[in-house]
């Protein structure tokens, strides 16, 4: 029987790596992509942490009615005031049952024109949607992200006009590995493994296997949460999701043994899970070489003893926001609007 495992910000995995685990080709932070004046912004609309090519920042948020007394990270939209990065946003299937996510945006958006001097500009957005989800839900995600296509908001005390020209919406997993995808050959498995879903995808020499991919409720939170009610059964106490972070992200913590041996028994658990789950759908590693993208892959290194020449790590926090980008500007091309 599966055990029931809960949600954490992984995608704040550290660059450094156990030398005998090897690390698939990365993208660099980059300029933003223009084409005609316009500018194309990726954003990965991740549970735990929002992403642009350049920008990361975690996707809680806190909406007032009056300006509150801290603004340093605040947002004004409409009236409102919103405070980003703070709280905890909980999962939910569809991105679109509240504003949140629409604030988000904006905030992301913004962080991508600041770095450029830019406070006024026409934007195409490049976002994505679990694998499975995404035929279902894009259509919908889509108007929710063109609900205005030109709007005036406040960031950081900064003054922003933007049109939204376009949105594109593509698959989440593919994306962060676009830009290297048709090099594949062989049998390779994409394992994203975000904050709140895992997806799972097929690749035959570079081919998407439309029959062979999974979107599941297992993302890293479900990791956090396990913790949580470990330490309430063999304790009898509560510990903050912070000590429980930086011991998934890290491997350890300035803890009590008694209280790491505790976390580091859940997390062991939780990837054993994340693997079991992969060989259900066939996933056999003399066979396939996997490629793990996405914040989960810091439990699986730190957790799990692996076969290093037959999987890659996907390190780059913004790998999926950078293909978004990759593909948004691909098709554009094709479709001779740049």
């Amino acid at each position: 029987m599966r055990k029931s495992y809960g949600k954490t910000g992984w995608d704040n995995c550290p660059k450094e790596l156990s030398e005998n685990l090897k690390a698939a080709p990365q993208q660099k932070g980059t300029t933003m992509k223009t084409m005609n004046n316009t500018k194309i912004i990726g954003i990965d609309h991740g549970y735990g942490n929002m992403k642009t090519a350049n920008h990361y920042f975690p996707s809680g948020i806190l909406s007032f009615d009056a300006e509150p007394l801290f603004t340093g990270d605040m947002l004004t939209y409409n009236g409102k005031y919103y405070l980003i990065g703070e709280g905890h946003k909980e999962f939910i299937a569809e991105k679109v049952n509240d504003e949140d996510y629409y604030i988000l945006t904006l905030a992301a958006i913004a962080k991508e024109l600041k770095a450029e001097n830019i406070t006024e500009a026409h934007i195409v957005v490049a976002a994505g949607l679990p694998l499975t989800w995404a035929s279902g839900q894009k259509t919908a995600f889509r108007e929710y992200l063109m609900k205005n296509t030109e709007v005036d908001f406040t960031y950081k005390k900064t003054a922003y006009h933007i049109y939204i020209d376009d949105v594109r919406i593509y698959p989440q997993g593919y994306a962060a590995i676009a830009s290297f995808a048709t090099a594949l050959k062989g049998v390779n498995l994409i394992g994203d493994i975000g904050n709140g879903t895992m997806n799972t995808l097929y690749m035959i020499n570079g081919k998407p296997q439309q029959g062979k991919m999974f979107t599941e409720k297992f993302g890293t939170y479900q990791c956090t949460l396990a913790v949580r009610e470990a330490f309430m059964q063999k304790a009898q106490r509560e510990i903050n999701d912070a000590i429980i972070d930086e011991a998934l992200i890290t491997g350890t913590a300035n803890i009590a043994p008694a209280d790491l041996k505790i976390i580091k028994g859940v997390a062991a658990e939780y990837v054993r899970d994340i693997f079991r789950r992969l060989r259900e759908h066939g996933y056999d590693d003399s066979t396939v070489m996997l490629y793990i993208a996405g914040g989960g892959g810091c439990l699986v290194k730190n957790f799990c003893k692996l076969n290093a020449d037959r999987v890659k790590f996907v390190e780059d926090i913004c790998a999926a926001a950078k293909g978004y980008e990759y593909l948004a500007e691909a098709q554009l091309k094709a479709e001779g609007k740049v």
